[in-house]
């Protein structure tokens, strides 16, 4: 298994086991048990996330691409879709 990547938090961690499971790429998360130790550890450095040797390449580029996402250009209040439509 390789380290892959270092998430900033539980949440990115957690998003990033399912989008890298989407992909057909387990992984593990390490470090989640220790963020109860807060205070007495250090904040940062505490998760990473590892996946097999053969899937690690492919899965520093998806973890990549989600670094450089940006949001999509516009108003965020835009109604004109109507209630219920999910704009992509």
């Amino acid at each position: 298994m390789q380290r892959v990547y270092e998430p900033a938090d539980l949440i990115e961690a957690e998003l990033l086991v399912a989008m890298l499971a989407s992909e057909g790429i387990s992984s593990h998360l390490g470090g989640r048990h220790l963020l109860g130790g807060i205070g007495e550890l250090p904040m940062l450095g505490l998760l990473h996330l590892w996946v097999e040797d053969d899937h690690a390449e492919r899965a520093r580029e998806l973890i990549a691409a989600y670094n450089a996402a940006q949001p999509v250009p516009g108003p965020v209040d835009d109604m004109e879709a109507g209630p219920g439509v999910l704009l992509c």
